[in-house]
């Protein structure tokens, strides 16, 4: 395995990882893993057809609810479509769930070195969309004494409920979407983290204002989730395919937003301070068989609301070979690209740097900088004789 320089922080990344760490990087680095090759139980025409891609890939995993969208104007998920699909990750092979825990947990290892990055230590830490639990696998006391984690798939949540950690936890059930005020109460908390959670919600500006209300004057957000670039590789791949053997084309992606929005965003729902950051993990794949498996088994499967449930087998083997052509490895293998789009903001206070008023400074620029150079050698760079 390759050295990172956060070797503390992947620890436990390397012990879940169901695959070999090929090269490794640090904060605003790229981090590539390979997968191992898997056999089925199915036969491949049976999985195709069930089969369920990420945030950007196929079908639901076999939810029933119905494709009509919330007539909210911000549902553009199905969010009890969601939830479903975390638990039924969780139900249908529970070690197979915690193999596909690598990209959390290595996202989770960089959400903690941003903390710690904070001066100041927080005795209780809120993981808001917390799944099974990635964060609170790489704190310990000297950084926090309480985790609450947060989720609004209970089975996903309670998962790893018998794990011990260096530090205590909570669990509380709530939607991340829309909250109860008395189950996190205004003003109540310090820091509250988010790992890769936010990129499902409907109402991002929304569910940020929520969070602001909920922390204490001066209290810090940070958060990651997933940038429009994700396995956009997967998603050329089943566009084309769909468009050659179907003649169309249909929302197997889910809308995702970027750093530059992420920024603003922050800002609108009265963060200061805000700081955006992206990185990308890329992971190898021997197919896109076991790609799509580990997006379903990570809780990932689409859930637009107006998606379509079913993947035809011949356009995912179309899919796959046009993966192959335009992105493939060459060993054989097939890279996806996971965007991360790292967040913190902070809840006004006084004691918080402000920019001072218009007309106040005291000394003047053109000092500062100095008078210039004398006259007659201004501009002057030729050689001398």
């Amino acid at each position: 395995m390759a050295s990172t320089t956060a070797s503390r922080s992947l620890r436990s990344l390397r012990s879940a990882l169901p695959c070999n760490i090929c090269g490794g990087g640090g904060r605003a680095g790229r981090s590539t893993f390979s997968v191992q090759a898997r056999s089925y139980a199915t036969p491949i025409s049976a999985a195709s057809s069930s089969s369920s891609s990420s945030t950007t890939s196929s079908s639901s995993s076999g939810s029933s609810t119905s494709n009509i969208p919330n007539p909210s104007a911000y549902a553009v998920f199905d969010r009890a479509t969601k939830i479903k699909q975390k638990n039924r990750a969780v139900q249908r092979d529970v070690e197979h769930s915690r193999l596909t825990d690598y990209v959390k947990d290595e996202v989770a290892a960089n959400l903690v070195e941003r903390l710690l990055d904070i001066k100041k230590r927080y005795p209780v830490i809120v993981d808001f969309g917390s799944g099974a639990g990635h964060i609170v696998k790489h704190l310990d006391r000297e950084i926090t004494q309480k985790v609450i984690m947060c989720d609004s798939a209970q089975d996903l949540l309670y998962r790893d409920s018998e794990e011990e950690y260096d530090v205590d936890v909570e669990r509380i059930v709530l939607d991340e979407e829309n909250f109860s005020p008395h189950t996190l109460k205004p003003d109540s908390q310090d820091v509250i983290m988010s790992n890769l959670a936010l990129h499902w919600v409907n109402d991002l500006p929304g569910t940020l204002i929520q969070i602001r209300h909920t922390l204490k004057e001066d209290g810090a957000f940070i958060g990651a989730l997933l940038g429009g670039d994700t396995l956009f590789e997967l998603r050329t791949a089943l566009q084309l395919a769909e468009l050659e053997r179907e003649g169309g084309i249909s929302p197997r992606v889910s809308p995702m937003t970027d750093s530059r929005s992420m920024s603003s965003l922050l800002s609108r729902a009265g963060f200061n301070l805000p700081a955006v950051d992206v990185d990308e993990i890329t992971i190898n794949y021997p197919s896109i068989f076991e790609l799509i498996d580990d997006l379903r088994f990570m809780g990932e499967s689409n859930a637009v609301g107006m998606r379509r449930t079913h993947l035809k087998r011949d356009t995912l083997l179309a899919a796959d070979a046009i993966y192959r052509a335009l992105h493939g490895n060459e060993d054989g293998t097939i890279p996806a690209t996971f965007q991360i789009i790292f967040a913190i903001g902070w809840k006004p206070a006084a004691s918080q740097p402000k920019p001072l008023k218009r007309g106040s400074a005291k000394t003047s620029l053109k000092e500062a900088l100095g008078e210039g150079p004398p006259e007659g050698q201004e501009g002057s760079s030729g050689s001398t004789a």
